[in-house]
C-alpha cells in the first residue's frame, strides 16, 4: 500500500460520486474525500476500498481516486430487465448502482422482468440470473425485491425444513420426559398480549397474589435453544439469517413456520416449553426475589393489545381483569422508576396500513400507543435486564471463567452530534443541557419532556434519536445509554431474534455450573457484529416496504391538498411530511415560485429574495401531490398558498 493511501468503505451517491471518510470515528462529513465517477474505478456502494489522493481540490473539498477494490460489499443485486441494441441487461434497483449489469448467459427472461442477479465477472460487470422475481409493479415482485437486495433468504434449504419437520415429529415422543426437566407453571394464571396480527407468540406474562401485598410475576420465553440446537442446520440457518424481518405485508421468518408458529410459539391452551425469568414483587414494583430457569407454561388467554386495553379500562368485559389491572399497576411504577433513573422516553409515531386483497394500501394511519403496550414492554425489559445482571454477576464469580456474554449496548452520543443537536434545538427555541460537556440520558429526557405537546414534538423527537448512536450487540458489556441500565440484554423474543438465542444458552449453562468452550466462544462477537449489522439491513427493508406503501398510496391522491409540515430545508428545496399518513415528498426550489430562493443553514430555512417569503423546519403548509414515482419511491409536492 502506498504511503498516502486510505483503506475503507466507500459511499456513492445517484450521480455516480463517491466520498470517502478518512476519519469515521470523528463522523464530520465536511472532510470527506471526494472520488468523481471516472476515478471510481468500478468500485460500488459501501466497497472497501484502497484510495489516494489526488491532490486537487474541487469546492475546497479534497479529490481522490480508487487504486484498488480490496472487498465488495454484495455480490447479488436485484433489478430489472432493460433491453439497448437488442441486448439485455439488468437496472439495478439501488440508484447508487449507476451502472448496468450485463448478462453472460442468454438467460429466459423479459424486459420488465425484476430479477436476482449475481455479478461473475467484475471486471466487465457480467452477472448471472439467479432468480427471476417476478413483474416490476407487481405487489409481490416488489416486496420480495426489497428483501433479497438486502442480502436475505426468502425460502429455506431444504435440509432446514426436514430438520424442522423432524423436531416437531418426535416432540410428543419426547415431551412426558421433558416435562419432568422442568419447573410446571401450567396451574398459574398466564396470558400473551401481541398485535391484532401476529401469528408467532414469543413471551407470556404469569400472574399470581400471594397475598399482603405481594405477588409472583413470570416472564416466559418461547424456549427456541430446546430445539435449535448447536451446530444443527437449523442453528446455522438461522445465524445466517440474524432475525425475522418485517415488511408492511408480510413476515421473512428466522425460523421455519413449524417451529415459529407452531412448536415455539406460546399458542392459548396450549402446554408449551419456556425459559421464564419469574419474579416475586411488591405492588410498588420492588423486586424480592428473581428465579430464571426452564418450565412448561399453558396459556390461557391470547389478548390483543387493543382488547386487553379495554379490559383494563372496564369497557369490555372479559377474563383476567383483576391480573391485568394489577399487572398494569406494576407496569407503571416500574416506569415511572425507569424515568428517574434517566432513561429517555421516546414517542415516536409508526405508520400502519390497510391493504386490500392484492396488497394496494386502502388506508394509512398513526398507530395508538396502549397502555398495554408499556405494560408488556416494562415486564420484557425487566426481565432482559435481571438476565444481563445474573450472567454478568456470575462471570465475576467465576462460574462462567471469566467469559462474556452477549449483551444490548448503547454507546453515549458523539459529541459533535450532541452539539449539532443543540444548534438544532435553539432554532426550534428549546435549550440543551451540558450540550459542551457530557450529555446525560437524564438531560435529553428532560428535553423530551419539555416537548411533549409542542407543534415540533415529532420533529425533536427525530432529531434526538438520529444524534444517538446505534444499539448493537457486544460480548463487552458497557451499558445502555438511553436506557439507563448498566446491564441488558436481549432474552425475549428468541423466535424472531437469533442474539436471543445465545443469550438462552448462556443463561442455561451458567444455570448448570458449566462454562463456555473457548473454540465455540470465538465467533460470538463475530456472531454480534454479524447481526447488528443484519438487524440494520432488516430496519432498513421494513423502511423501504413502508415508503414503497406511502408513495403507492398517494398514488390514488395526484391533485389533492393535504396539510403537512416541513421535515427537512435543503439546497435543493423542502421536505414535508403529511400530518395524518406521515407521506413525506419534496418541494423542489424551482417549483416555489417566480424567486430566488437563498438557504439559511444556521435557521432552517430557506428564503425568497423578491418576496421575503421563508420556509423553516417545522411550519406547517398545505400542499398539493403533483407526482408519486413508485420505481423511485419518491413524491413530489407543490406548496399552496
Amino acid at each position: 500500500m502506498k504511503k498516502n493511501s486510505l483503506v475503507g468503505p466507500i459511499s456513492i451517491n445517484t450521480k455516480g460520486v463517491g466520498f470517502f471518510d478518512p476519519n469515521p470515528e470523528e463522523k464530520n462529513r465536511e472532510n470527506n474525500i471526494e472520488i468523481q465517477p471516472k476515478d471510481v474505478n468500478r468500485a460500488l456502494h459501501g466497497d472497501t476500498v484502497e484510495i489516494e489522493l489526488t491532490g486537487e481540490k474541487i469546492k475546497n473539498r479534497e479529490q481522490g481516486r480508487v487504486v484498488k477494490v480490496i472487498k465488495r460489499a454484495k455480490e447479488e443485486f436485484v433489478g430489472v430487465i432493460i433491453e439497448r441494441d437488442g441486448k439485455k441487461f439488468v437496472m439495478p434497483d439501488d440508484q447508487r448502482l449507476y451502472v448496468d449489469i450485463s448478462l453472460s448467459n442468454d438467460a429466459d427472461v423479459n424486459v420488465g422482468e425484476k430479477v436476482l442477479v449475481k455479478i461473475v465477472d467484475w471486471d466487465t460487470l457480467t452477472g448471472e440470473v439467479m432468480k427471476v422475481i417476478g413483474q416490476k409493479g407487481e405487489n409481490n415482485t416488489e416486496m420480495e425485491s426489497i428483501v433479497l437486495e438486502k442480502g436475505f433468504r426468502i425460502e429455506f434449504p431444504h435440509s432446514v425444513e426436514a430438520e424442522a419437520d423432524k423436531i416437531k415429529s418426535e416432540y410428543k415422543n419426547n415431551f412426558d420426559q421433558e416435562v419432568k426437566n422442568r419447573r410446571d407453571m401450567r396451574g398459574v394464571t398466564t396470558m400473551t398480549i401481541d398485535p391484532f396480527d401476529a401469528k408467532d407468540f414469543d413471551d407470556a406474562i404469569s400472574f399470581q397474589d400471594l397475598g399482603d401485598d405481594k405477588y409472583e410475576i413470570g416472564v416466559h420465553i418461547a424456549d427456541v435453544s430446546h430445539f435449535v440446537t448447536p451446530g444443527s442446520d437449523l442453528d446455522r440457518e438461522s445465524e445466517k439469517r440474524g432475525l425475522s424481518v418485517y415488511l408492511v405485508d408480510r413476515t421473512i421468518p428466522m425460523l421455519p413456520e413449524v417451529l415459529s408458529n407452531d412448536l415455539c410459539s406460546l399458542n392459548p391452551n396450549e402446554d408449551k416449553f419456556t425459559f421464564s425469568a419469574i419474579f416475586k414483587m411488591t405492588g410498588s414494583g420492588e423486586v424480592l426475589e428473581e428465579w430464571f430457569g426452564r418450565t412448561i407454561i399453558h396459556s390461557n388467554k391470547r389478548f390483543t393489545y387493543e382488547d386487553a386495553n379495554e379490559v383494563i379500562l372496564g369497557n369490555q368485559d372479559g377474563p383476567h381483569q383483576v391480573e391485568l389491572r394489577k399487572l398494569n399497576e406494576i407496569a407503571k411504577k416500574l416506569e415511572k422508576k425507569k424515568s428517574q433513573n434517566g432513561a429517555m422516553v421516546f414517542e415516536t409515531e409508526e405508520v400502519k396500513f390497510v391493504l386490500d386483497e392484492k396488497g394496494k394500501p386502502i388506508k394509512v394511519y398513526k398507530k395508538s400507543r396502549l397502555d398495554t403496550h408499556k405494560l408488556v414492554e416494562e415486564f420484557m425489559l425487566l426481565a432482559n435486564r435481571a438476565v444481563a445482571k445474573h450472567i454478568f454477576m456470575s462471570q465475576n464469580q467465576g462460574l462462567l471463567k471469566g467469559k462474556q456474554s452477549v449483551y444490548r449496548i448503547h454507546p453515549k452520543p458523539d459529541k459533535d452530534r450532541i452539539q449539532d443537536l443543540a444548534v438544532f434545538l435553539k432554532a426550534m427555541g428549546f435549550e440543551l443541557k451540558n450540550k459542551e460537556g457530557s450529555v446525560t440520558s437524564r438531560d435529553l429526557n428532560e428535553l423530551l419532556k419539555d416537548v411533549k405537546g409542542t407543534p415540533n414534538e415529532d420533529l425533536i423527537n427525530t432529531a434526538v434519536i438520529r444524534s444517538m448512536a446505534k444499539a448493537t450487540y457486544s460480548t463487552k458489556n458497557i451499558g445502555h445509554f438511553s436506557l439507563a441500565f448498566a446491564y441488558y440484554t436481549h432474552f425475549t423474543s428468541p423466535i424472531r431474534r437469533y442474539p436471543d438465542v445465545l443469550v438462552h444458552r448462556f443463561l442455561e449453562r451458567e444455570l448448570k455450573g458449566g462454562k463456555i468452550e473457548i473454540d465455540e466462544y470465538t465467533k460470538f462477537e463475530r456472531i454480534c457484529l454479524a447481526s447488528s449489522e443484519l438487524e440494520k439491513k432488516a430496519s432498513e427493508a421494513e423502511r423501504a416496504s413502508i415508503k414503497y406503501k406511502q408513495v403507492e398510496y398517494m398514488t390514488e391522491h395526484i391533485g389533492e391538498i393535504f396539510e403537512g409540515a416541513i421535515t427537512g430545508v435543503v439546497e435543493w428545496g423542502i421536505y414535508i411530511e403529511e400530518i395524518e399518513t406521515k407521506c413525506e415528498g419534496m418541494v423542489k426550489i424551482r417549483d416555489l415560485g417566480d424567486d430566488f430562493y437563498t438557504l439559511d443553514e444556521k435557521n432552517y430555512t430557506i428564503k425568497g429574495e423578491k418576496t421575503g417569503q421563508k420556509f423553516t423546519l417545522g411550519d406547517k403548509v398545505k400542499f398539493k401531490v403533483v407526482s408519486a414515482d413508485m420505481e423511485k419511491r419518491v413524491l413530489d409536492y407543490s406548496i399552496v398558498s
